[in-house]
């Protein structure tokens, strides 16, 4: 059975572009064909804005810490291996989930789950197994879940209301969308024939009016919208980009799709990408190659857009910045997987301005080289790398050297002098593995499986523990500087456009030169890619202090549109002097 289940996965892969050669393409009846456009490839001007003059002061005020983080073990035992994971909204629970195909978990199925999920009618064979968990972050407390068709390799979003939104899987979960809602009783609603095409190693995007887009997946060369609940897609639209990007071992699946400041698409996919109109459905511009590598799986580089800094008052320009880091060379799979030769990881990272008239990629490397690895957005805007390893690519036992250090990006220093090497945990954390950033601040880890199926046996065993990383922030000598919301005395939810008042509780006095204001949207993590994933800066309107004793009073300006955040829940932090509050959670609609 596991030789099957290889033979599954690697043929495709070696053989796919080979086949597309030699037969019809088997999405010519369902799919609409929008062809190429000759669009302008825009030059290598090296001008890329000059970093916001607020944000550095802010930066300069920032009480520095030689702190490196701090690692603690929180859990033996997640249940599941966490392949897929998402901080759930309101309930403060990661959302954990692998797949159906292996029959098998260290969780049984509960009673009131029962019956067992039928695999074979005729032979009566079932699972008796949870797939799917919510993982309580105060207690490490399980919740089973019961799930049907299978998830491997899929994907997600969050709904304007907080609700799981899940796409695609492998075999009869490929074409499926799955709803979990966030209440006590919820389990998994699931619709097997909603998408037009099998959606495996696919990106989910949120849309600004709260809708979805899904892009690409293996063999699948297009997108296609989420359709209403219960109703099913007759049609997806083709892409050329992931057909021109497929090279021989693929390199395009799991692409990185962000929702850009402009309201369009950036598409990266391999070494290529575009900025793409979801409305007109037609590709805008394309931008440079960024050489080094190849950066999307099997390759499995890691990528963000960056924070998106507002200003109160009427903003011309609100600049959408990408970071793409890591990845392979474009041919490191086929010597992973066919000679056991494990190749250097890429330790290269370009950074662009895609709203500049001429933007070019610049260059900078990382600590170490790093595949497989994982970027989190942290509340103070800077990104931490985590997971990973150093030689190799995704799939089955196909890296070594993990990369246990993570490293700190601080997005607003100069260029070259922007990571920091943090404390190194001792679990590698390789193919399969995810990071969650928490309400508290810490960045949930967990997951790790190498292997077709849960083996405990090995030299990079199915990785069940689940850890918790203190960034820099949390340094125990700056828990002075921690502010607290006060919740009872905050908007916890505001229109677009509208005033935010938060109040705030710190042992002194606070300067608006000295406070940030930060929103963000829990990413889906998968496969090194953290979907819909963003941060926004709010602008500043004014700082009251001492509306009530020990307490001040910030305003702030909402974001003008779904386009900048799409609507729904967003953790907000207080950041004083580098230091974050806890976050509340907050709705914009």
């Amino acid at each position: 059975m596991e030789t099957m289940f290889k033979f599954l996965c690697i043929f495709p892969l070696l053989l796919v572009s080979a086949y597309a050669t030699l037969l019809p393409d088997p999405y010519d009846d369902p799919v609409i064909e929008i062809p190429p456009l000759k669009v302008k490839k825009l030059g290598h001007n090296e001008n890329i804005a000059d970093i916001d003059r607020e944000e550095l002061e802010i930066n300069r005020n920032a009480v520095k810490t030689p702190f490196p983080g701090k690692w603690e073990l929180v859990s033996l035992n997640s249940g599941v291996s966490a392949m897929h994971a998402i901080l759930l909204p309101k309930v403060n629970q990661v959302l954990m989930y692998d797949a159906t195909v292996w029959k098998i978990s260290k969780i049984p199925l509960p009673q009131e789950k029962m019956p067992c999920r039928v695999i074979d009618p005729k032979t009566n064979e079932v699972d008796c197994w949870a797939h799917s968990v919510l993982f309580d972050i105060e207690t490490a407390k399980l919740k089973p879940l019961k799930i049907q068709t299978d998830t491997w390799c899929s994907s997600g979003g969050l709904t304007v209301d907080g609700h799981l939104v899940g796409t695609g899987g492998y075999q009869g979960g490929a074409n499926t969308v799955r709803y979990l809602w966030t209440c006590d009783t919820c389990d998994w609603i699931e619709y097997p024939t909603a998408l037009a095409e099998p959606r495996w190693y696919s990106t989910q995007v949120t849309l600004p009016d709260g809708g979805f887009i899904v892009v690409g997946g293996r063999g699948a060369f297009s997108y296609e919208y989420i359709p209403p609940q219960g109703q099913s897609n007759k049609q997806s639209i083709y892409l050329p980009l992931l057909r021109e990007t497929h090279d021989q071992i693929e390199n395009n699946l799991y692409p990185f799709v962000n929702l850009v400041t402009d309201g369009n698409l950036f598409i990266f996919s391999n070494n290529r990408s575009i900025l793409f109109d979801p409305k007109a459905n037609r590709v805008i511009r394309e931008y440079p190659v960024l050489t080094g590598g190849s950066r999307n799986y099997p390759a499995s580089g890691m990528s963000v857009l960056l924070p998106i800094k507002l200003h109160a008052g009427h903003q011309k320009i609100i600049h959408s910045d990408i970071l793409v880091c890591g990845g392979a060379a474009w041919d490191a799979f086929y010597y992973a997987e066919d000679k056991k030769q494990f190749w250097p990881a890429l330790q290269d990272c370009g950074r662009i301005r895609i709203t500049e008239p001429n933007p070019v990629w610049k260059k900078e490397m990382m600590p170490t080289r790093r595949v497989m690895g994982d970027m989190t957005i942290l509340p103070t805007g800077d990104v931490l790398l985590v997971n990973g390893a150093q030689n190799g690519t995704s799939a089955w036992n196909d890296a070594e050297e993990p990369a246990l250090a993570p490293a700190l990006y601080k997005t607003k220093e100069k260029r070259h002098h922007r990571f920091q090497e943090l404390a190194p945990t001792t679990i590698p954390r390789m193919y399969h593995s995810v990071s969650v950033l928490l309400p508290d601040g810490k960045v949930l880890i967990a997951g790790s499986n190498t292997h077709d199926g849960y083996k405990f046996d090995h030299k990079y065993p199915t990785e069940l523990r689940v850890e918790k990383f203190s960034p820099p922030y949390l340094d125990p000598a700056l828990a002075h500087l921690r502010p607290e919301i006060v919740l009872d005395k905050s908007d916890c939810m505001v229109g677009y456009g509208q005033r935010i008042s938060i109040q705030v509780k710190t042992t002194e006095g606070i300067k608006q030169s000295d406070i940030r204001i930060t929103m963000y949207a829990p990413a889906f993590t998968t496969h090194g890619t953290s979907m819909n994933q963003r941060l926004v800066i709010l602008g500043l309107v004014e700082v009251i202090n001492d509306v009530a004793p020990g307490q001040h009073k910030i305003v702030a300006e909402a974001p003008p549109s779904g386009v900048i955040t799409p609507p729904g829940y967003y953790l907000l932090y207080v950041v004083y002097k580098g230091v974050p509050s806890p976050g509340m959670w907050f709705q914009i609609k």
